[in-house]
């Protein structure tokens, strides 16, 4: 039976048996078990080369299953959770006792997000449970957008991967903490940080550095979201220079800009990235893919706009950077 599908049934009778299924969300795909199974849980970490103590994100269909994994749940969340589930934001809250350290990391947090994809929404609905689904991919890698980038990662090594199309967003939720007296936000994404703050009427704490956020979640590591290619990223200018300099040495050398400019001296081939955020996160880690697969020495990135509307590109570009320029 092929591995890429839309099978529903299918996808039901492996995560019930334990098995691992690569699911679409509108951010990136995920790479599923039972989040109530913690040796199907295990299987992820392994496949993922994952850190034991990394928390997932545990996706449920809605609201209504909150209680089932959270306690001491703030008017905070019911209301975050009304405005933007299902979507792309995660929240962390405290565990209810019976959830596992598989999913937690050992913490007594718990992270809960009701993914917005209809496919995978209607799979959740019948499963009636919470799945584990951190990024289907090797720990740290480029994060999948496609169930082709999901197969060029682990192959027949996932039983089955749901085909849901691109994804919509393109880079991962947005998380909120909501264990402290105020609302902080851990990693910004598809929901944008203002959006969450105009509801609440409330500025979210900032926690940049993993070192000063109260807990571990999901995508905070310096290095993540990488390409095994070095990426090096900084302003046009010393994109240019690089880019004449590594020419020069005979490495081949893709250029990534959003600025309009002629082909740069030194540049094997350019890539013209969209020129507004929405865009420009949703094509980031396609693009980063694409150029990844041993065609070029090294990847040049200018610098995105660091206006507020592209914290969350910013977020994972800063991750995904090896050298900066300039």
């Amino acid at each position: 039976m092929r591995t890429i599908s839309t099978d529903l049934d299918r996808a039901l009778t492996l995560l019930q048996g334990g098995e691992l299924v690569a699911i679409p969300t509108e951010t990136v795909y995920g790479l599923a078990a039972d989040a109530r199974q913690p040796d199907a849980v295990a299987k992820i970490f392994a496949l993922k080369g994952r850190p034991a103590d990394h928390p997932v994100i545990v996706h449920i269909a809605g609201k209504d299953q909150l209680q089932d994994w959270a306690r001491d749940i703030p008017d905070t969340a019911w209301r975050l959770a009304e405005a933007f589930w299902p979507g792309s934001l995660t929240l962390i809250l405290h565990r209810q006792p019976g959830v596992s350290d598989a999913v937690t990391g050992g913490q007594d947090t718990v992270g809960l997000r009701a993914p917005a994809h209809p496919l995978t929404h209607a799979l959740l609905e019948r499963f009636q449970g919470g799945l584990a689904a951190p990024s289907a991919n090797q720990f740290g890698h480029v994060s999948p957008t496609t169930a082709a980038h999901v197969y060029s990662e682990f192959g027949d090594r996932v039983p089955l991967i749901l085909d849901g199309g691109p994804c919509q967003v393109g880079v991962e939720s947005t998380i909120v903490g909501l264990t402290g007296d105020t609302p902080s936000l851990l990693r910004p994404g598809g929901v944008p940080r203002e959006a969450i703050e105009d509801l609440l009427g409330l500025r979210l704490e900032h926690h940049e550095k993993p070192s000063t956020a109260q807990v571990r979640v999901s995508g905070l590591l310096d290095s993540h979201y990488a390409p095994r290619t070095p990426l090096l990223t900084g302003p046009l200018a010393a994109i240019a220079v690089e880019a004449a300099r590594r020419g020069d040495a005979g490495e081949r050398v893709a250029v990534l800009h959003h600025s309009p400019t002629h082909k740069l001296a030194g540049s094997s081939e350019d890539h013209a990235m969209p020129g507004e955020p929405e865009a420009y996160a949703r094509d980031l880690y396609a693009t980063l893919r694409d150029f990844d697969g041993g065609r070029f020495d090294v990847l040049l990135l200018e610098t995105p706009p660091q206006s507020a509307a592209w914290l969350a590109v910013n977020d994972r570009v800063k991750r995904a950077t090896s050298q900066w320029l300039g």
